[in-house]
């Protein structure tokens, strides 16, 4: 594999954690003090802050593709 691709891909994966991970934070945050909004229930927003758990799960499961990838090369 093009080691300039792996390391792009390397480099989105870990950025796209790190904003997951400010996000769930944020989500956090935001459920502590109420501030998920008044356009949605805190039933939509639970299943929104739910959602942004799994996405972060599926992006180290893909990081660490990435990185088990470059391994086997």
């Amino acid at each position: 594999m093009n080691n300039a691709i792996h390391e792009r891909a390397v480099c989105k994966a870990f950025a796209k954690i790190e904003t997951l991970t400010l996000r769930i934070d944020r989500d956090e945050q935001d459920l502590i003090f109420g501030y998920y909004g008044g356009d949605i229930s805190l039933d939509q927003f639970m299943l929104v802050a739910e959602g942004n758990k799994t996405e972060l799960k599926v992006w180290h499961y893909i990081a660490e593709l990435i990185e088990k990838s470059n391994k086997i090369q």
